[in-house]
């Protein structure tokens, strides 16, 4: 990569900046994750909730559990905070001089856990009770993808910092793309649809980090390999590492988490780990429409608040973060525990998706939504304490959070079978979020109090709201179904009804706050006003 000097550009700031930015983003991540439904359905449809769709989801989720350590969680916890200090202090020089560092003790220890994995698929797939060839020969597959996931998430982390969001928003779209496409081009010469999939998740993962490169070059960040001694003794490099360091153990809590809980499941029953992969994925595509984006734009805003000293500033920010999670995650939750089946039946009901399928993945799905609204504030907070420079808190939350998911886990799998997974899972989430409410508090930052008081109190009128708009669709929906229960066509038998019912849900939710001057829901008709006067007639 080059190193030649190229401009500076600062990371965006201010609130219209982080709402337009957020605005992109969110209208990209909204293709992507309409596409990653898609990409669920092609899953579904090839897969269903047999034992091949078990083996491709115990070996996707193996690479995907290191992903947060190399990938995510570094990049928000520690590469974000040292480049936005990097950028405050000008120096190009220096600054490109950690890049290459950061990038070269990335690859370094990114492929040296590929390989140890690969290495060691026959000793990690017995933990799993899935059918072990095929899961040895998937995990084998697709455990470079680590690689290429964690390359993509420090180009996302250095196009983030300096405000530009589009690249980073438009590579998983390619993603999905690929991964759809494949299994209809070489099911057949692949073996089975599983072992094209698992090729698509390859190539989709190489064109995420190619999407974002070009970006990187033209704003001028260019970065290269160094010698390892140098790359380690970089003061940046350091502190990254200082940084990212108290979250090991919380992530690598986090990573056990997951491997008992897939483990539990995978020995719940053939289709436990597959529904409850399908019940995740609907479960991320409402938090990549809004919450992922604000999380990642609100994250650099956050840091240059504290990095400045404007507390205020940050509590503020905030705490419209967190009502505007509230305003979506609720309704939807709600809305989304009475048109479960119909959401699950329109859109993976097809082949070898069956009735048993759907009423496995609709049980996950309920215990999903119940703690929807807790993922959502996590994602949001979790950017505030990294913004501070402060991993260790999140990292307690985590490892208090894992003891309660991995008690309940063993609970509730016995008599719910895989949805006790999901149960486990929201009820963890909830702790999670009252232990960083907790420390949030403890802060003392000027307008922390307000802005946590008010996050409260709004939480509780759209739970109101929701409750009170809910209640015809719980009415109407099933009377609806019946209408067309025998006509054999999912979007007629499950997509009317509930279109119908989103319809009457959303309107009163909206009227009711509408009439109760809900300032958020006026800002943005607002908003819709302006641009729809400035359209050309």
């Amino acid at each position: 990569m080059s190193d030649s000097p190229g401009p500076s550009p600062q990371p965006a700031s201010g609130m219209g900046t982080m709402v337009r930015e957020g605005g992109k983003l969110s209208l990209l991540t909204l293709a992507s994750r309409v596409l990653g439904l898609v990409r669920e359905m092609t899953r579904a449809a090839f897969l269903g909730t047999g034992a091949l769709a078990d083996a491709f989801t115990v070996a996707f989720n193996l690479p995907n559990f290191l992903r947060r350590l190399f990938a995510e969680n570094s990049m928000s916890a520690a590469f974000i905070p040292t480049f936005s200090a990097h950028l405050a202090e000008g120096d190009d020089k220096k600054t490109r001089e950690f890049l290459s560092a950061t990038f070269t003790i990335l690859v370094v220890a990114v492929s040296l856990t590929v390989a140890l994995g690969i290495a060691c698929t026959p000793l990690i797939v017995k933990l799993f009770g899935s059918e072990p060839v095929e899961t040895a020969v998937l995990t084998r597959i697709m455990f470079p993808f680590l690689a290429l996931v964690s390359i993509s998430a420090f180009l996302q982390g250095i196009l983030n910092s300096i405000g530009i969001f589009a690249p980073s928003g438009a590579a998983p779209v390619a993603f999905n793309v690929v991964f759809i496409v494949l299994p209809y081009l070489i099911a057949g010469p692949a073996g089975n649809a599983a072992r094209a999939m698992a090729i698509g998740v390859i190539i989709g993962g190489l064109l995420q980090a190619l999407i974002q490169l070009p970006a990187v070059l033209k704003a001028g960040w260019g970065f290269g390999f160094i010698g390892l001694r140098r790359a380690l003794a970089n003061p940046g490099m350091r502190k990254v590492m200082s940084l990212i360091g108290p979250t090991i153990l919380g992530m690598a809590a986090y990573q056990v988490n997951i491997l008992v809980s897939t483990s539990l499941a995978s020995n719940a029953g053939t289709g436990a780990v597959s529904s409850l992969q399908y019940s995740l994925r609907l479960q991320e595509f409402v938090l990549g429409i809004f919450v992922v984006s604000a999380g990642t734009v609100l994250l650099p805003n956050l840091a240059g608040s504290f990095a400045s000293g404007r507390h205020g500033e940050f509590s503020l920010n905030l705490g419209k973060g967190l009502k505007a999670m509230l305003l979506v995650t609720l309704p939807v939750a709600a809305f989304s525990l009475v048109a479960g089946k119909d959401i699950v039946s329109l859109l993976f009901k097809a082949r070898e998706f069956g009735d048993e399928s759907v009423r496995m993945t609709t049980a996950a799905f309920s215990f999903h939504m119940l703690g929807l609204v807790f993922v959502a504030m996590n994602r949001v907070m979790a950017p505030a304490f990294y913004a501070c420079g402060d991993t260790k808190t999140p990292t307690k939350a985590g490892l208090i959070s894992f003891a309660v998911n991995i008690a309940a886990a063993f609970l509730f799998v016995g008599p719910l079978h895989g949805a006790g997974i999901a149960l486990a899972l929201s009820f963890a989430a909830a702790v999670n979020t009252g232990v960083l409410l907790w420390y949030l508090g403890r802060k003392n930052f000027e307008g922390m109090g307000g802005a946590l008081a008010g996050a409260a109190r709004y939480g509780f009128k759209i739970v109101a709201v929701s409750a009170v708009a809910v209640l015809p669709v719980w009415f109407l929906e099933p009377r609806l179904a019946l209408l067309w229960s025998d006509s054999g066509n999912r979007f007629l038998a499950s997509g009317l009804p509930m279109a119908i019912g989103a319809l009457v849900f959303c309107a009163l939710a909206l009227g009711i706050l509408w009439i109760g001057k809900d300032e958020i829901v006026r800002s943005l008709a607002r908003a819709l006003a302006r641009r729809f006067r400035r359209q050309p007639a």
